[in-house]
C-alpha cells in the first residue's frame, strides 16, 4: 500500500501536514485535533482562490497579476473587504487628491 497525504487525501493543494506542524509549535493550544489542519488548510485554499480568482477578473486585460490588482479586487468585494479590514496590502488604490483641482480652478 502506497502512502498517500491528507492534503491528496482531502482533495486539497494546500499542506495538511506543514499546517498541522505550525499549529502545534505554536501559541494556540496544547492539544490539536487532526481535523483541524484540513479544515483550517480548506478554509485558507478557499479564500486565496476566492482573491486570485477576482483579482484574475481585474487583470484580464494585463496579462499578469500585479499587488495593485489583487487590492482592487479585494475593495471591490464587499465581503473579502470585510473580512481583510484590519490587513495593511501593498497596491495604489486609485485616487485623485481634490486639493490641487480646487487650486486650479482658482486661478
Amino acid at each position: 500500500k502506497s502512502s498517500r497525504s491528507r492534503s491528496k487525501r482531502a482533495g486539497l493543494h494546500f499542506p495538511v501536514g506543514r499546517i498541522h506542524r505550525l499549529l502545534r509549535k505554536g501559541p494556540y493550544a496544547s492539544r490539536i485535533g487532526s481535523f483541524a489542519p484540513v479544515y483550517l488548510a480548506a478554509v485558507m485554499e478557499y479564500l486565496t482562490a476566492e482573491i486570485l480568482e477576482l483579482a484574475g477578473s481585474m487583470a484580464r486585460d494585463y496579462g499578469k497579476i500585479l499587488p495593485r490588482h489583487v487590492l482592487l479586487a479585494v475593495k471591490n468585494d464587499t465581503e473579502v473587504d470585510r473580512l481583510l479590514e484590519g490587513v495593511t496590502m501593498e497596491g495604489v488604490l486609485p485616487n485623485i487628491n481634490p486639493a490641487p483641482l480646487i487650486l486650479n480652478d482658482a486661478e
